[in-house]
């Protein structure tokens, strides 16, 4: 259906396939809105309400498209639950119900929807509904990753950074997984700056920048600017092992990159040295603990002759811990 244009037409700054989720207990429903939606969207679908939140903070589609009435956990639940989550509480929910007293519409709004459809639908109603709610989403979307992005490389700034890894640190810990940070600096950066000028050396940074987060091939992997010449990796769901092999990579990266550094005392061109740390996310630690960690690793990388790596496996007690104390892996 095309009503006035693609969604990728009539939403500006649009430059893939909408996620939509449809939950519905009746297949025909489902089969009815996949028809509408199949060539604008990438369309999931869900009959278990249950199974909602999961899918949501897998996948992060644009709109769910949500029937109230589902065994199990009805859709007022799922809702409020969805908006509890900070991992899909900026998702939006479409109530579509057979129900249409003015009272079921209310509590709709109440627990965190953005608008209400009748059953049987309406194919034009409902795109139009859904396309306007999706540009809604899409345009918040685009100028919240504009005030967190790095004015100069392009990839995230350190605000956006603590915003993952809060998100990050409560999923691992729900789920029980292993959450690795790696702490990313430029050798000799300053004496890079003074002998080429500021403006090589942001070209530096730019694409020093890029080459890491080419070496990040994971969608949950996320790179940031830390501040100056720094960048922090982290790494959802890795291992100490698994973070060692993406420091290496980073190191062979920037060496294949080859930028000229004439007045390096280690080498002639751009190199970086790096610290990382591994946790398994536990009531007792915090954030800081873990970036504290990195950190301390990424100081003693550069004490032992800088362009390399230096890792640790933290504890489940390490809260408050001396981390120079802590088996590293180098």
């Amino acid at each position: 259906m095309n009503t006035a244009g693609s969604f990728n037409e009539w939403i500006p700054g649009l430059d893939r396939l909408p996620r939509l989720l449809v939950v519905d207990d009746q297949p025909l429903i489902i089969r009815v809105l996949n028809e509408i939606f199949k060539n604008e969207c990438q369309v999931s679908m869900a009959t278990d309400s249950r199974r909602v939140i999961e899918i949501c903070r897998k996948q992060q589609p644009d709109l769910i498209l949500l029937d109230i009435m589902m065994p199990g956990i009805d859709g007022y639940t799922v809702c409020r639950q969805l908006k509890a989550d900070a991992m899909t509480a900026d998702i939006p929910v479409i109530f579509v119900s057979s129900q249409q007293e003015v009272e079921n519409e209310l509590r709709g709004f109440d627990v965190g929807a953005v608008d209400f459809i009748t059953k049987p639908v309406n194919p034009v109603l409902v795109y139009a509904r859904v396309r306007t709610h999706i540009a809604v989403k899409i345009q918040r979307d685009l100028l919240r990753a504009s005030a967190l992005q790095d004015g100069l490389t392009g990839v995230s700034n350190r605000r956006r950074f603590e915003e993952t890894l809060e998100l990050n640190w409560k999923q691992d810990l729900r789920e029980q997984r292993e959450l690795s940070l790696i702490m990313v600096d430029l050798d000799y950066f300053k004496r890079y700056n003074d002998y080429y000028g500021h403006l090589e050396g942001d070209q530096c940074l730019i694409r020093v920048a890029q080459t890491i987060k080419a070496v990040l091939k994971r969608p949950s992997d996320s790179l940031s600017r830390y501040g100056g010449e720094e960048f922090v990796c982290l790494l959802p769901d890795t291992n100490q092992q698994g973070a060692k092999k993406v420091a290496n990579d980073i190191l062979l990266s920037i060496e294949t990159l080859a930028i000229p550094h004439a007045e390096s005392p280690l080498a002639s061109q751009v190199s970086v040295s790096l610290g990382g740390a591994t946790v398994k996310p536990n009531l007792t630690m915090n954030r800081a603990d873990l970036i504290k960690a990195a950190d301390i690793q990424l100081y003693q990388a550069k004490q032992q002759g800088r362009g390399r790596y230096m890792g640790i496996q933290l504890p489940a007690d390490a809260a408050g811990t001396d981390c120079q104390t802590i088996v590293h892996d180098a």
